[in-house]
């Protein structure tokens, strides 16, 4: 890991940037000049102000995303500011690219004020087809992609939250085929109640967990109605979700939850979970420790300690979670079909699609999610999504 880290920074120094603007027309003569720029670039520019909707076809707006961050939950390294967050953003845009063909572009802003953000971002809203919201820390993040739904006419779309969830509900499809259980009967312990925590449990109530199976923990204990680490007034998601989760009121922190639990989801801090836990959970249980670098507990250890299936986020693990198994694939097919959002169905639509790409015959324990490195992944998953988006309204073309 410490030579990954010190080959990445010597790379990054030599790359100087990891992703450019390239030109799209060539600009040799004057007959080019006057065609891509004055005079005759007005008339596109008046066919758009009279229909705004041509500047998807006049502009490269149809295949435009910004990723955009306020640098305030960074990966694992937490508030390090808009700027010290732009390498993960060119990353970010690299993947689009490199996956599903589509241009993106890094924002990071300086602000932590929602007011501002969701001003800014709308502003800039008519440059792009979609918007990435990245690394934006909880609770905040869930009023800023509210808001801007609610402003903008194009996906908005908050990756750590439902990138994570779309992928994890893709991979406890198929672990729960392995096992022989079905999604309504099992019961599930939460480590962590961020952005990707309550995205994941709302997503998997979706698909038929039953939620007064689940718990939720968050860094001060178990989540439950009532309970004093959940705060209505600052974080409301979080409330929400108590009143519907735990309904038995266990108290306690994760050793607790994890007692006769079918499956375990982290998201949380490494090392927060031990063997000797794993070993209280039902029989054949399903352990996604995702916290990154370091899991929640590691592969080894949740084995020794009885778990039959196990992925994190790593890549030098089996079963890898990542969010690069849903996000180019979801934007394209929004892209393609000019969708206005990316709806709860396209989200659902995708985890199953995810899941539908290993064949039954080819499920096994190390074996429950495609490999984040197939490209032709992104191809299912905009299928997919378009015929979501047709079937429930969204899509415009």
């Amino acid at each position: 890991m410490a030579n990954i880290r010190e080959e990445s920074l010597q790379k990054h120094y030599e790359w100087n940037g990891k992703i450019e603007v390239k030109s799209r027309v060539s600009v040799e003569t004057r007959a080019d000049l006057s065609l891509a720029y004055t005079p005759g670039v007005a008339e596109p520019c008046l066919a758009i102000q009279k229909d705004v909707n041509k500047s998807y076809e006049l502009t490269r707006r149809n295949n435009l995303v910004a990723v955009i961050t306020d640098g305030t939950a960074v990966l694992g390294l937490g508030d390090i500011g808009p700027e010290a967050g732009m390498p993960v953003m060119e990353g970010k845009c690299i993947l689009f690219k490199e996956f599903a063909d589509v241009d993106a572009f890094p924002l990071c802003i300086k602000s932590k004020d929602v007011d501002e953000i969701v001003r800014t971002v709308y502003l800039l809203s008519g440059s792009f087809g979609g918007i990435n919201l990245e690394d934006i820390a909880a609770p905040r993040c869930f009023e800023i992609e509210r808001r801007l739904i609610e402003a903008c006419d194009i996906p908005i779309f908050h990756d750590d939250q439902h990138g994570t969830a779309i992928v994890v509900a893709a991979a406890l499809i198929n672990a729960l085929k392995v096992v022989g259980k079905k999604i309504g009967d099992i019961r599930v312990a939460m480590s962590g109640a961020g952005a990707a925590g309550l995205s994941i449990a709302k997503h998997i109530i979706r698909l038929g967990v039953d939620p007064a199976k689940m718990i939720i923990c968050n860094s001060r204990g178990t989540v439950y109605d009532g309970a004093p680490n959940v705060d209505p007034v600052k974080n409301p998601d979080l409330a929400a979700m108590a009143k519907i989760t735990n309904v038995d009121k266990v108290a306690g922190g994760i050793a607790d939850a994890l007692k006769g639990a079918d499956v375990f989801i982290g998201v949380s801090a490494p090392g927060t979970v031990t063997k000797e836990m794993i070993s209280t959970m039902a029989k054949d249980a399903i352990v996604f420790p995702m916290a990154n670098p370091t899991p929640e507990i590691m592969p080894d250890e949740a084995l020794a300690g009885g778990a039959r299936i196990v992925g994190t986020g790593r890549s030098d693990f089996p079963n890898q979670i990542n969010n690069l198994l849903a996000f180019p694939g979801i934007f394209r097919g929004a892209l393609d079909c000019r969708a206005s959002r990316i709806n709860e169905e396209m989200k659902v639509a995708t985890s199953i699609a995810l899941a539908s790409l290993i064949p039954e015959s080819e499920l096994s324990e190390t074996n429950v999610i495609p490999s984040a490195l197939n490209k032709d992944v992104a191809k299912v998953v905009s299928a997919a999504v378009i015929k979501a988006a047709k079937e429930t309204g969204v899509a415009r073309i």
